[in-house]
C-alpha cells in the first residue's frame, strides 16, 4: 500500500491587480517524491512553491500537510539579517535532534568556511549559504527555487550528487536541463493558472508539452469553425421555429464565450541580433599570453586563435580568472607577458554578468534607448520601443517601469534586448541564463546558431554550452586554460572529468583532513558482532534483483501514464496506476538505501 502523501494542495487560486495568476492549481509531494516544478516566467511557479511552504496564503485553497512533516523552502533571495556569521545562518535551520555538525559540513563542501559576514557576500556565495541552511536538517520535503543560480560547475554538479542520495522529497524549480533531467521523475506543469502533471522526469516533458499545445490547438479551429458555422446559420438560415431558434442563438452565445474565454500559452519571446559588417578573418590571437595579480597566476602562456564564426565556450569555476581572460581577449585588458593581437573591423557588443547598466533609477525605455526619445535602432530601421519591448514579452505597460522593480528574468530579457539592438560581429556573453525560462532558452540558442558573427560564452549551463559552443576552453588550474573541440559533453569524454573546484592554496578544514582517519578508526575498532549474518547475505544477494523488478515496473507504469488522455478517458485507472508507481518508487528507493547499507558494511570488513 503506497504511503500518503506528505502535503497536498487542492484548487489553488491567486489573483494579483486584478489578474488570475493561479486559478486552478494542485500539488501533492509523497514520500521519496523527485518532481519537476516548470513553466514560463510568471507563470507563478514560486509563488505555488511558497504557497506549499506556508509562506503566502492564497485567494482560495486546500492544504494538508501531515502531522509531524518537516519543509524546507529554498528562497531566489534569502533573508539574512540578524546573521552575523553564514555558519550561524545555515545553523538556524537545524531543528533539535538534528546533526549539528551537518551546517558546517555542507558549508565547507560548497567553498566557505562559516565564518563570512553575510552582508557581504556575493551572488554565488549567498546561493551556497543558503543551500546549506535547506539541505542541513534533512528535511522531509525540500522546496529548491532556482538553486543552481549563481553556482558554478563544480558547485552544481556537487549539489546534483547530494540531492541524489537524500532521503528528502524534491519540488525543484530550475532553467537547467540537465539538472532537472538528472533529478525529477515527475513534471509539475504551471500554465496559464492550471497545473497539469506527467510520470515521468523533464527529459519526456517537452515533447508531451508540445503535443498538448497542437492538440489545444486543433481544438481552438474546431471551435473557431463551429461558431463561423452558427453564424452563417443566424445569418441565413432563421426559420419561424422560435423556439429552437432562441435555444441555438443562446448556444451560439457559450460558443462564443468558451472563444473569449481561451487563454492561449504566453507568446514567445522573438530573439533577433542586429549584425554589423563582416569582421576580419582573425578575431584575436594569444601568443604565450600571462596574467598575475600578485603573486596569483589567472592566465599562463596561452596560446589560442579566434576565427570568424567561431563559438567558443569558457567554463570554469568561480574565481578561476573568466572575467579576465574575456577582457585580455577583447583588449580591455592588457597582458603581463606575450603577445595580444585583435583582428580589423571588429564590432563587439558584451553582455556582461555584472549588469551594471540595470542600476539605478532608470527606466526600461531609458536602457533601451539610452534616454533619448522613444525609439531604437535595431538592424538598421528604427521600431517603436514598445513595439521591440514586445518581442520580449514586456507588456506595454512595462515601458515606463523602473529597472529596479523587474524580477530577474525580465532583468536579464532587457539585458539582452539591449545587446541585440546593437549592430555587431563579436558578442561576449557573460551567464546570459541566468533567471531565463527554458522557452526563452530555446530561442537564445536558435538566434545563436543563426548568428554570422563570432561568440565567446561563459556559462554554467552545461546544456546551453553543448548547443551552442563549438570549442570550450577549460581551466585547468594555476592560469593554465586548455582548448577542447565539441561543446561541455564533448569534453568530458576528451579529458575524462568535470570542471574541479579552484584550489586556491589554503589547508583543507579540519573535519576534511580528519575524516580519512575517522573512517579508518571507526573500521579498526568496528565489533565482530557486525559481521554480515546470513540473513543480510541474502538480501545483498536477492535486492539487486528486486531493484531491477522494480524499475521496470516503474517504467511500464510511466508509459501508461504518459497518455495525455488517460485521466479523461479512465480516471479510475490513472489513480490506481499514480498510486502504484508511487508505491513502486518508494519501494524502489527503500531497497537501493537498505543495499547501500549492507554493501558499505560489507566492505568495511574487507569482505
Amino acid at each position: 500500500m503506497a504511503a500518503p502523501p506528505l502535503l497536498t494542495l487542492q484548487d489553488v487560486a491567486l489573483t494579483f491587480g486584478g489578474t488570475p495568476l493561479i486559478e486552478r492549481a494542485e500539488l501533492t509531494i509523497a514520500p521519496g517524491e523527485r518532481a519537476c516544478l516548470v513553466g514560463r516566467n510568471g507563470s507563478g511557479k514560486s509563488t505555488l512553491m511558497r504557497i506549499a511552504a506556508g509562506l503566502v496564503e492564497p485567494d482560495r485553497a486546500v492544504r494538508f500537510v501531515q502531522p509531524g512533516t518537516t519543509i524546507r523552502y529554498l528562497a531566489q533571495e534569502p533573508d539574512f539579517s540578524g546573521f552575523e556569521t553564514t555558519l550561524a545562518f545555515a545553523e538556524s535551520g537545524l531543528a533539535p535532534g538534528d546533526d549539528a555538525h551537518r551546517a558546517r559540513y555542507l558549508l565547507e563542501s560548497l567553498g566557505l568556511d562559516g565564518t563570512e559576514n553575510p552582508q557581504r557576500l556575493s551572488g554565488g556565495e549567498a546561493r551556497r549559504t543558503a543551500l546549506a541552511q535547506a539541505l542541513a536538517p534533512e528535511p522531509d520535503i525540500l522546496l529548491l527555487d532556482e538553486p543552481t543560480n549563481h553556482l558554478d560547475l563544480p558547485a552544481i554538479e556537487w549539489l546534483e550528487s547530494e540531492l541524489k542520495r537524500t532521503r528528502s522529497a524534491l519540488v525543484i524549480i530550475s532553467h537547467d536541463r540537465r539538472f532537472l533531467s538528472a533529478l525529477s521523475r515527475s513534471t509539475i506543469w504551471l500554465d496559464r493558472g492550471v497545473t497539469r502533471r506527467i510520470e515521468q522526469g523533464f527529459s519526456s516533458f517537452e515533447a508531451w508539452r508540445d503535443a498538448f499545445f497542437e492538440e489545444e490547438e486543433r481544438d481552438k479551429h474546431k471551435l473557431d469553425r463551429k461558431i463561423a458555422d452558427e453564424e452563417h446559420w443566424l445569418r441565413y438560415g432563421v426559420t419561424a421555429r422560435r423556439k429552437r431558434n432562441v435555444r441555438r442563438l443562446s448556444d451560439l452565445q457559450t460558443l462564443r464565450k468558451q472563444s473569449r474565454d481561451h487563454r492561449r500559452p504566453v507568446g514567445q519571446a522573438v530573439l533577433t541580433a542586429s549584425e554589423g559588417e563582416a569582421s576580419g578573418t582573425l578575431i584575436a590571437e594569444a601568443r604565450h599570453v600571462s596574467k598575475s595579480y600578485g603573486e596569483r597566476r589567472i592566465v599562463h602562456d596561452l596560446s589560442l586563435r579566434v576565427l570568424r564564426g567561431d563559438r567558443l565556450g569558457i567554463v570554469g569555476p568561480n574565481g578561476a580568472g573568466k572575467t579576465t581572460l574575456i577582457n585580455l581577449l577583447t583588449g580591455a585588458l592588457a597582458p603581463d607577458s606575450g603577445e595580444m593581437r585583435l583582428g580589423t573591423s571588429l564590432n563587439m557588443v558584451h553582455l556582461d554578468q555584472a549588469r551594471a547598466v540595470l542600476e539605478g533609477s532608470a527606466t526600461v525605455t531609458e536602457v533601451l534607448t539610452g534616454g533619448s526619445g522613444d525609439s531604437v535602432t535595431v538592424g538598421g530601421r528604427s521600431r517603436h520601443v514598445i513595439g521591440y519591448l514586445k518581442d520580449f514579452l514586456f507588456a506595454p505597460e512595462q515601458a515606463r517601469t523602473p529597472v529596479s522593480v523587474l524580477s530577474g528574468g525580465e532583468r536579464n530579457r532587457l539585458l539582452i534586448a539591449r545587446a541585440l539592438a546593437q549592430p555587431s560581429n563579436l558578442l561576449v556573453l557573460d551567464e546570459p541564463t541566468n533567471d531565463l525560462d527554458l522557452e526563452t532558452l530555446d530561442l537564445l540558442q536558435e538566434m545563436l546558431g543563426d548568428y554570422a558573427g563570432t561568440l565567446i560564452l561563459v556559462s554554467h549551463d552545461r546544456d546551453f554550452l553543448d548547443r551552442v559552443a563549438g570549442t570550450v576552453l577549460v581551466s585547468e588550474g594555476e592560469g593554465r586554460w586548455v582548448e577542447y573541440a565539441g561543446g561541455y559533453s564533448d569534453m568530458l569524454s576528451q579529458r575524462g572529468r568535470g570542471v574541479e573546484a579552484r584550489s586556491d592554496g589554503r589547508e583543507k578544514p579540519a573535519r576534511e583532513r580528519a575524516e580519512p582517519r575517522e573512517k579508518a578508526t571507526r573500521a579498526e575498532a568496528a565489533p565482530a558482532r557486525n559481521k554480515l549474518g546470513f540473513k543480510e547475505q541474502h538480501e545483498l544477494k536477492t535486492l539487486p534483483v528486486r531493484m531491477a523488478e522494480l524499475e521496470t515496473g516503474i517504467a511500464k507504469l510511466r508509459e501508461v501514464l504518459s497518455d495525455p488522455g488517460l485521466y479523461s478517458r479512465d480516471p479510475g485507472r490513472f489513480q490506481k496506476a499514480t498510486a502504484m508507481l508511487g508505491a513502486a518508487e518508494a519501494e524502489l528507493a527503500a531497497a537501493e538505501e537498505r543495499w547501500l547499507t549492507l554493501e558499505m558494511q560489507r566492505e568495511a570488513q574487507g569482505g
